[in-house]
């Protein structure tokens, strides 16, 4: 029951946010989201009925769609049983934020989870990126289009980014600069 009181933890964290810069300057800036305006109920990204073809099929799409655009991918490894994985994905649906994603990245969500925790499901997903396992979700692989991993990390939801600003923070450090 550890993860439900990541869970709660989650929903106090995003109940009591204040605004703050990404601090590259890159990025939107979300001011005083509160937990009222999350998507309710919070998104459930990830398809667990997907087989591991169908899986691969979008993840290749995706990196495709990622070379023709030179944006990156960002393959998000979780379940919906997940808060944090569930409180991420509203966080990216936000108004604020989806354009921001939208311009930048290429999102993949993958469910790697049963509801007991087992990160043992679509485990070719892990194997295509040189991962044994992952040691929690929402696990987010950054990647450039020719498939090269930037970053393999759950640090998106760890201790220092557990507010929809620095889950977004966090995100911006990825997304290619502008050139000049």
């Amino acid at each position: 029951m550890r993860r439900r009181a990541h869970w709660t933890a989650a929903v106090l964290a995003l109940a009591a946010l204040a605004a703050c810069h990404p601090p590259d300057g890159h990025g939107p800036r979300v001011h005083a989201v509160r937990l009222a305006d999350l998507p309710r109920p919070l998104p459930r990204p990830y398809d667990d009925t997907e087989s591991p073809a169908a899986v691969n099929a979008s993840l290749d799409a995706a990196f495709a769609r990622a070379s023709a655009s030179g944006k990156r991918v960002i393959v998000d490894l979780g379940g919906n049983w997940c808060g944090w994985c569930r409180a991420l994905a509203g966080v990216m649906a936000l108004p604020e934020v989806k354009p921001f994603i939208d311009a930048n990245f290429e999102v993949v969500p993958v469910d790697v989870s049963s509801a007991e925790g087992a990160t043992d499901r679509n485990a070719q997903v892990l194997r295509r990126f040189g991962l044994a396992k992952v040691k929690g979700v929402p696990w987010l692989i950054v990647a450039e289009p020719d498939g090269r991993v930037l970053d393999s990390s759950y640090t998106v939801t760890d201790n220092h980014h557990q507010t929809p600003q620095q889950m977004v923070d966090w995100l911006a450090r990825w997304a290619k600069k502008a050139p000049g």
